[in-house]
C-alpha cells in the first residue's frame, strides 16, 4: 500500500501561517492587557504556535494505518522517563497499545538573538535525543521497536538567520562545513548531523519569512533536511507500526 502523503505542502503552508498569525495575535493581546512581555517573547509566551505542524502529524499518523492511536498534546501527558534526568516534556507523543509509537519536538526562533538561541536549541535537541534512546537502551519504554524520534525548527528568513558568522577559536580550527556559515546553514548541518548520529529518525529546518502571516511561505535548506523526508519517513514508520500492531 502506498503511503499517504495527506497532501503536506498545503497543510504546511497553513501551518507556518497559522505560527506567524498566533504570535502576532499573541502579541496584541498582551499588550492590550498593559502585561506586554519584552522583544520577541511576547510571541512566544502565548503559545499554539507550532499548532499548525501538530495537525499536520496527526493527518499523517490517521492516514497511514494508525487511526485509533492515542496522539498526546496535553502537557500532562508528554512526559516520558529520562535516563541523565528522572523525566522529559515532549511537545507530541504517538501512542497505540502502550507502546511509544513517536516522539516529536517542534520548536521555532525568531530574530534579531540568532546567535545565543541558536547555541540553545543546538544543545538542547542534542541533550533531549541522547537522553531518550538511552533510556530506550535501559529499557524505560519496555520491550517495543524502535520509535520514530522527529525534530522540527521554522527560523525566521531574515538577513540576521542568512548573514555569514564568523567564530573565535584561538586552539583549534572550526570544522569548514561551519567557517562562515549563516545560522539557517548551521540549522542545516545540525539536523544532518542530527540523524547521522542516529539521534533522531529525522530532523528538519524550515526558513520563512515575517510576511508569510499572508501566504505560508517558507523554504527548505537540503533535501535531507527537507520536510518532505520527514513526512515520508514518519508515514512509512507508522504504516510499519500499524502492520506489525494490527
Amino acid at each position: 500500500m502506498a503511503l499517504d502523503l495527506v497532501d503536506y505542502d498545503k497543510k504546511a503552508h497553513e501551518a507556518v501561517m497559522a505560527f506567524w498569525g498566533n504570535r502576532e495575535m499573541a502579541k496584541r493581546k498582551q499588550a492590550e492587557s498593559g502585561k506586554a512581555d519584552q522583544g520577541e517573547r511576547a510571541g512566544v509566551t502565548g503559545g499554539k504556535n507550532m499548532d499548525g505542524f501538530i495537525a499536520l502529524v496527526k493527518d499523517l499518523v490517521e492516514a497511514n494505518g494508525l487511526a485509533h492511536a492515542k496522539i498526546q498534546q496535553k502537557k500532562a501527558v508528554l512526559t516520558l522517563p529520562g535516563y541523565f534526568r528522572p523525566t522529559k516534556l515532549w511537545d507530541l507523543l504517538v501512542m497505540h497499545q502502550g507502546e511509544l509509537v513517536a516522539a516529536i519536538e517542534l520548536k521555532s526562533q525568531v530574530g534579531p538573538s540568532f546567535g545565543n538561541n541558536f547555541n540553545t536549541r543546538t544543545e538542547e535537541a542534542i541533550g533531549t535525543g541522547h537522553d531518550l534512546w538511552t533510556a530506550f537502551r535501559e529499557g524505560a519504554f519496555g520491550q517495543q521497536p524502535k520509535p520514530f524520534v522527529g525534530w522540527i525548527m521554522l527560523v525566521e528568513d531574515a538577513a540576521g538567520s542568512r548573514k555569514p558568522v564568523r567564530d573565535k577559536a584561538p586552539h583549534f580550527p572550526v570544522f569548514p562545513e561551519f567557517r562562515g556559515a549563516s545560522y539557517l546553514q548551521r540549522y542545516d548541518v545540525l539536523c544532518q548531523r542530527l540523524m547521522k548520529e542516529q539521534l533522531y529518525t529525522c530532523a528538519t529546518v524550515l526558513a520563512s519569512p515575517r510576511t508569510a502571516a499572508k501566504g505560508g511561505e517558507f523554504s527548505e535548506l537540503s533535501t535531507m533536511t527537507g520536510l518532505r523526508s520527514f513526512v515520508a519517513s514518519l508515514a512509512g514508520h507508522v504504516a510499519s507500526s500499524a502492520a506489525r500492531l494490527a
